[in-house]
């Protein structure tokens, strides 16, 4: 994976690893939701750590899962829910063995499409419609991967400006895509707007 700048956690080593390391990324994606993003996506350096200082989708794959769920748990914690978050980044593992030899960059490396490349994720546990169009635009803005029709796929997020964790690259767009997200919060807290004649 060529190396990007991914400032996504605030800390360098645990941004480095995301840059480095796409099975890294891949579980920070997943662990995006219901912490703050920089929380989800140190989630893999602490991992790493945890697990003598790797990160290997067989072994996670084949791992005991009570013993997974204690790594999750900590302290600290790697997230608001530890043992369903293990027991998520352990079937993520298993399907990249399964599907991909356990190498989680021929998600995208193996996809010719951008419609490919959304299967592929799609087909991720944790991974659904919303999480795999923002992946597929990270990918390209980000990471450089931009299979043909990534941005038909991408949807929204692949536009210019401040969606998502896709738009991030140093403190300023961190800022302005948490206030994109408390915007959509607030409006969808306030329910649909009623149509003026």
């Amino acid at each position: 994976m060529p190396t990007h700048s991914l400032p996504l956690t605030g800390d360098a080593e645990a941004d480095a690893l995301l840059s480095a390391d796409p099975l890294a990324l891949l579980i920070g994606m997943l662990l995006d939701q219901q912490v703050p993003m920089e929380k989800a996506f140190r989630g893999p350096y602490d991992l790493k750590e945890r697990m003598g200082g790797r990160l290997d989708a067989g072994e996670i794959a084949e791992y005991d899962s009570e013993e997974l769920a204690a790594v999750f748990r900590g302290p600290p914690a790697l997230h608001r829910y530890p043992a369903s978050m293990a027991g998520r980044t352990q079937e993520l593992c298993r399907v990249l063995v399964e599907r991909f030899d356990g190498d989680a960059a021929s998600v995208w490396t193996s996809a010719e499409t951008g419609r490919q490349l959304f299967d592929n994720l799609k087909s991720l546990p944790g991974f659904g419609e919303q999480k795999a169009r923002i992946f597929t635009a990270l990918l390209a803005k980000r990471v450089g991967i931009t299979p043909p029709g990534w941005e038909d796929v991408a949807g929204p997020y692949g536009a210019v400006g401040h969606f998502s964790v896709a738009d991030i690259d140093g403190p300023d767009a961190l800022a302005a895509v948490r206030e994109h997200k408390k915007a959509m919060k607030a409006a969808a807290k306030a329910g649909p707007t009623p149509a003026t004649s």
